[in-house]
């Protein structure tokens, strides 16, 4: 049944709709008058005051979402201009990502920290119990992985192709985060997995004895790769929590902020994986002595988290989220005043 407030609001809009037509006309004129200007100025606090009666007697209404992005097309065209595209990816770089990445810092920290743990306690496990490892390979196998697979793996194909094939492969585990992160359940089950599987070379290796050699090819790359991992399972799991904890927004509405903000850090995720895999496919297997790799790999992590923590805390404090600006995300609220 049709309620008393919307019958008022559809009356609204019948009888505003020539002029909002009209202030969405002007907002779009890339050249006017001073005499539209003028009418520009006047037609925006008109519409101004009718999205406020609207919101005041309806609440949400088609009608206020389709005055709320003309009236955002209007303040644009009163308030600023269009940007050049290479400033805006410059502002994205400088505010929106290390906003976003910087939002994540804690649930990061706590998924790395649990990832290792479970790593760590696989580890253990095969090691001290030499049966798990008679269960998991037979001498041969292992000697052969020990001594030859692992390091193997890094320099049987050229640099350039092995590092392309690290990156799409990790790659796809941050998408994986990020488009089933949502669930709450895929990013836990993603970082599980992984950690099992390296607590089980780990183990393997320090069963054999090569522990060391492990380290020597994981840390290199591994640093900066598992950190970005981590902050994609930190930003699935940010998703879910929005429309698990929305708070005083709708859950469309957190769920949207959540997943536009999760896109931004999708596109970070893309370039420092790149990075990682760089490292992997050039680093990793290069004739340089262990210490320099390692600490190319460790300088690698070190500009990744000063981007992420300091330049984020200033983007954070300077008012960014990681979302997109107002007109950017569409049909804003907008409130008259």
């Amino acid at each position: 049944m049709t309620t008393v407030n919307q019958v008022d609001a559809d009356a609204l809009a019948e009888n505003r709709l020539p002029e909002w037509q009209r202030l969405n006309e002007l907002s779009r004129n890339p050249h006017p008058t001073g005499a539209e200007v003028d009418e520009l100025v006047a037609r925006y606090r008109s519409a101004s005051a009718d999205l406020a009666e609207l919101k005041s007697t309806v609440g949400e209404s088609p009608q206020g979402a389709y005055l709320s992005t003309v009236l955002a097309a209007a303040r644009l065209r009163l308030t600023g201009s269009p940007q050049n595209v290479l400033v805006r990816i410059g502002d994205f770089f400088v505010w929106q990502l290390p906003a976003a990445l910087y939002r994540l810092r804690k649930t990061t920290a706590w998924v790395a920290a649990v990832f290792l743990a479970i790593a760590t306690i696989v580890a253990l496990w095969i090691v001290l119990n030499p049966a798990v490892v008679d269960a998991l390979w037979d001498a041969e196998t292992l000697k052969a992985y020990a001594e030859e697979d692992f390091t193997g793996y890094y320099t049987e194909n050229p640099a350039a192709v092995f590092a392309g094939m690290v990156w799409t492969n990790n790659a796809w585990i941050a998408v994986q985060c990020v488009l089933f992160g949502v669930t709450g359940i895929w990013p836990v089950f993603s970082m599980v997995q992984n950690a099992m599987n390296l607590g089980l070379a780990a183990g393997s290796m320090a069963a054999y004895g090569n522990f060391d050699v492990m380290l020597q090819h994981i840390l290199p790359h591994g640093m900066l790769e598992l950190t970005a991992l981590f902050v994609a399972a930190a930003g699935g799991l940010h998703l879910f929590w929005a429309w698990v904890a929305p708070g005083e927004r709708s859950r469309a509405e957190a769920l949207a902020a959540g997943g536009r903000s999760l896109g931004t850090v999708a596109i970070g995720l893309v370039f420092t994986l790149a990075l990682a895999g760089l490292v992997e496919g050039f680093v990793t297997g290069w004739w340089l002595p262990w210490p320099v790799k390692i600490a190319i790999g460790a300088a690698a992590l070190g500009v990744f988290l000063w981007y992420m923590l300091f330049v984020g805390r200033r983007a954070a404090r300077h008012g960014e989220t990681g979302d997109l600006v107002e007109f950017e995300a569409g049909t804003p609220k907008l409130v008259a005043g």
